[in-house]
């Protein structure tokens, strides 16, 4: 077993570590973050809307007047309605930054590509109308929403690169000494932008002479729509969560590789829920991020929850039981790097057993379960990944998922429990003859 580790080490550390130190996917990652706290705020206000309570939607109508609603859905509309301009002005800053170059200005060069590329019409249906008619002079907030986000990211490298590629060449305007430095960054930026701006206008030229008329629909229809069909088959979940977990085994931070790979797939596809959500339809996918981090990851990667509270509550070893009171509390809010480094699961071969099977389990349950509508599907509403487990079922799923939750705590202990019996006495047999030592001495 050890040689078979060994190897694994030796053959994937350097293609993870590639991965990890990739840019692009890191900018993703870090733009992504950016919008997560805004979409977070407006998912909030839209269940504040829609709260699943017998009579709440009749009590706020008498109680504020039959526009009440209108108070909540603002912020909803700010925020996760047009997530992709936060998006494209997060990973351009963060992509900016790798590079070394104004990541404010390039930035902001990004956001007006994409707005270049986006068609300014909406779709308007009058009333008493049956069909709705093209309205020019207006940006679309579908594009701007969950529907938007590929073509966000997309823009938001090439601006990147371009700009990067214009400033290594030095054509920039440069100003005298003395001039503030202000002044002298939005004379700096003049030429990149202008670049950007003249380029992504002329891509977006080429695309209204074939039949997807805008870029926007070519990459929905060509790589959206069927990577978010990917994401949401329970085979490539498996894989996700394998991958996930399999690199945290070895001490390399899973869920940041594959969040920066599957995180945008699935926040669209929570999007799409939220969206049918809010309209009253029934919801369309179950896999989503929240499907993640609220049912996958109950404890943190590894689903380890239940083993802390096995190691708390069962152990003998005294290091193990220690390690457990230090892992709870932070294990309550889905952090558990205590747990994985303290126990360690990292290249421990008995413990990374059940680290990489619980979360399949699981995985497989819960879809199953909610195949079966025994559990409701996640709402799209977006929660912190650190909401503690039963809160963070009832406020994506209601009632159902918080008693899922708890189910999967039990499921998850008893997967860890045979293993975490091994480890332990393992480490009570070394305490043991320590302590026999020590008398000796």
């Amino acid at each position: 077993m050890s040689k078979f580790t060994d190897s694994l080490e030796e053959k994937l550390m350097p293609i993870a570590g590639k991965i990890a130190e990739n840019r692009y996917l890191a900018s993703i990652r870090d733009g992504f973050m950016l919008a997560v706290p805004l979409i977070t705020i407006g998912a909030v206000f839209l269940l504040l809307a829609n709260l699943p309570i017998p009579g709440y939607s009749d009590f706020m109508a008498k109680t504020f007047g039959p526009n009440w609603n209108t108070f909540f859905m603002r912020p909803f509309e700010a925020t996760m309605s047009v997530m992709s301009i936060f998006v494209v002005f997060g990973i351009a800053y963060s992509l900016a930054g790798h590079y070394k170059i104004d990541g404010l200005s390039t930035a902001a060069a990004a956001l007006a590509a994409f707005l270049i590329f986006t068609p300014y019409i909406v779709n308007y249906t009058p009333e008493g109308a049956k069909k709705a008619i093209e309205v020019s002079g207006g940006i679309p907030v579908d594009w701007m929403g969950s529907k938007g986000l590929f073509v966000g990211m997309l823009t938001a490298i090439l601006t990147v690169e371009i700009v990067r590629f214009v400033v290594k060449k030095g054509w920039v305007i440069k100003m005298p000494k003395g001039v503030p430095p202000a002044v002298e960054k939005a004379f700096s930026a003049l030429i990149p932008a202008a670049i950007v701006a003249v380029i992504v206008d002329i891509i977006r030229l080429i695309f209204t002479w074939t039949p997807y008329g805008t870029v926007h629909q070519f990459i929905y229809t060509v790589l959206q729509i069927p990577l978010t069909r990917l994401g949401d088959t329970l085979p490539a979940t498996l894989l996700a969560s394998f991958l996930e977990q399999f690199f945290w085994s070895f001490g390399i931070h899973g869920a940041n590789l594959v969040g920066s790979v599957m995180g945008p797939i699935w926040l669209a596809l929570a999007a799409e829920n939220l969206q049918a959500f809010q309209a009253g339809h029934a919801l369309p996918h179950i896999i989503t991020q929240q499907f993640h981090d609220m049912y996958m990851l109950l404890g943190g990667s590894g689903s380890t929850l239940g083993l802390v509270l096995g190691m708390l509550f069962f152990s003998k070893s005294k290091q193990v039981k220690s390690v457990g009171k230090l892992a709870i509390a932070p294990g309550i809010f889905n952090i558990n790097e205590p747990v994985i480094f303290g126990m360690p699961i990292v290249l421990n071969p008995i413990m990374i057993i059940p680290f990489i099977l619980t979360p399949l389990v699981l995985t497989i349950l819960t879809y199953i379960v909610m195949i079966l509508g025994l559990v409701a599907r996640p709402s799209g509403v977006i929660i912190p990944w650190t909401t503690p487990p039963v809160i963070g079922g009832l406020l994506v799923s209601g009632i159902s998922g918080a008693i899922w939750q708890l189910i999967e705590l039990v499921i998850s202990f008893f997967i860890y429990l045979p293993f975490l019996r091994v480890v332990d006495r393992q480490y009570l047999e070394q305490e043991q003859a320590m302590a026999v030592e020590s008398q000796k001495g």
